[in-house]
């Protein structure tokens, strides 16, 4: 019993597995043919999607060589066009020579029509001119019998009677024409002010509006360029300031008249090239952040030189400005390091004359910030500065100071003269402005040696700094109307044959010492 049950589990465990295996095999079967099915659908569809490709690719081939060969064809055409309107250019030269050819000949034949008249003209000319002279000669001998006296002793009289004559007129003339200028002296002084300004305008422009960047190679350039310019535009509209790329070798050029807004993208770009990454936004980036760093800079500068000189109790906006000296020249010289030698000279002088020495050395030190102003100004630096302490509420007397350092105002203060004394011994002091001593010296020998060359002159001594020449003449020699002759001649010498900045005062002293002892 146990046996029978035991043999038909077993069949029936055998004929599970074949139905299991006959069912497994039918579904693997079904699978494999849904597979291939797919297969073939997928190599239609691509086959179909190639066909479809190969022909967008033959119209887009077809529609390229069209354009090219339309552009030839142009080309062609334009090329045609040239060769024709040269080839009419040069049919209409030939056509004008040929004209002046012919109308050379012509003239040609007048000339040699016009020669011969001249000719025959000269000939009676010259038997007229014969007959003039023996004339001439007839009625001079016939003269000089009359007289008593040769032609040549008439004639050294006349010319000593003449020049005796004409000197005294010149004379007069000139002493007249000095009055007339002394009365028209303001309007002309007006008039060389602006020749003078049409002179140095280009160079003074240069100076106070032109910083010059200096880059490795070509290859920043162009990146500092950007595609179509994008990152000048970029700068220039961050930092105000005109950038000018043109054919200078590694160079480029920042111009704009505020010297802290160069400054400003000096750094900037100085900062760019170095880090390497120059767009748009990096550009904007920059800026703000030198903007910040340069702001601190100039206030640091302007409380730095306060404290360097001893001044205290200045308002920020006096501080700022004085900062913003740093990064403005005039004829060369700086103006921060002009106005600390000011205040330094001011203290000096200050404390020889038993002056408020502190009040005179800040009065030196703030009487050019109104050349630093940010505010667009007509008014004349001086009073632009003096307006901006009384602003700020410092003491009248430097107020005054300030605003009267170049006459603008009366000066009701003694500090006053004190501090457009030392601004002129600042400026006036040689190798300050733009010129080295060696130069500074050789100009004043030059000038000293252009007077010594006259008749007369006993010495000459260039001072003021080569503003004014001192002439001493020996007055056995040279009377009062010659003295005043000498003067103008040296003045006029100076103008024509030296290069010398501002204006020179010619200064002639005759004198006459008489000296006895008593034995």
């Amino acid at each position: 019993m146990d046996i029978s049950i035991l043999i038909a589990a077993i069949i029936g465990l055998v004929v599970g597995a074949v139905v299991t295996y006959l069912a497994t095999r039918k579904t693997n079967l079904n699978l494999v043919a849904i597979a291939e099915e797919k297969a073939h659908s997928i190599i239609k569809e691509a086959e179909a999607k190639g066909v479809i490709y190969l022909k967008d690719k033959e119209i887009q081939a077809k529609d390229r060589f069209t354009a090219l060969k339309a552009d030839h064809e142009k080309h062609i055409a334009e090329k045609d066009k040239r060769i024709i309107e040269a080839d009419n250019r040069i049919k209409q030269k030939e056509t004008t020579l040929n004209q002046q050819l012919e109308a050379s000949k012509l003239k040609q034949t007048q000339v040699e029509t016009i020669q011969q008249n001249l000719t025959t003209q000269m000939e009676v000319v010259d038997r007229r001119k014969e007959e003039l002279e023996k004339a001439h000669q007839r009625q001079v001998q016939a003269l000089e019998k009359i007289a008593g006296l040769s032609v040549e002793d008439a004639r050294k009289q006349l010319v000593e009677a003449l020049k005796a004559e004409a000197k005294t007129e010149a004379m007069q003339f000139i002493k007249e024409t000095m009055d007339e200028a002394k009365l028209t002296a303001n309007k002309e002084a007006k008039k060389i002010v602006i020749q003078t300004i049409q002179r140095v305008a280009t160079e003074h422009a240069v100076e106070n509006a032109v910083t010059v960047f200096h880059i490795d190679n070509d290859e920043v350039k162009g990146r500092i360029i950007g595609r179509e310019g994008r990152n000048i535009r970029a700068l220039e509209a961050a930092t105000g300031i005109e950038i000018i790329v043109d054919d200078t070798p590694e160079a480029i050029i920042l111009s704009g008249f505020d010297p802290v807004r160069r400054e400003l993208a000096r750094l900037a770009l100085h900062q760019l090239v170095s880090d390497g990454r120059i767009h748009p936004a990096r550009i904007e980036e920059v800026v703000t952040k030198v903007r910040r760093q340069l702001d601190e800079e100039i206030i640091e500068t302007g409380k730095r030189t306060a404290i360097d000189l001893g001044i205290h109790g200045l308002a920020p906006e006096l501080i700022r400005m004085v900062g913003r000296m740093k990064y403005r020249s005039s004829y060369g010289q700086n103006l921060l390091q002009h106005s600390r030698e000011v205040a330094n000279l001011c203290a000096l002088m200050a404390a020889e004359l038993g002056l408020n020495v502190k009040l005179a050395k800040r009065a030196g030190l703030l009487h050019d910030i109104g050349k630093v102003t940010e505010e667009d100004t007509e008014l004349p630096h001086a009073i632009a500065g003096m307006k901006m302490a009384e602003r700020n509420k410092e003491n009248i007397e430097i107020c005054n100071a300030i605003g009267a350092h170049h006459d603008e105002i009366e000066m009701t203060s003694i500090i006053s003269p004190i501090v457009q004394v030392c601004d002129a011994i600042s400026g006036a002091r040689p190798g300050a402005r733009r010129e080295i001593v060696e130069q500074y010296m050789k100009r004043l020998k030059e000038m000293e040696n252009l007077a010594q060359s006259y008749k007369g002159v006993e010495k000459a001594f260039a001072i003021q700094a080569g503003r004014e020449l001192r002439v001493i003449v020996e007055s056995a020699k040279l009377d009062d109307a010659q003295t005043e002759q000498l003067s103008f001649d040296i003045a006029t010498k100076i103008q024509t044959e030296m290069t010398y900045p501002g204006q020179v005062k010619v200064t002639v002293i005759r004198e006459t010492r008489a000296v006895n002892y008593a034995k």
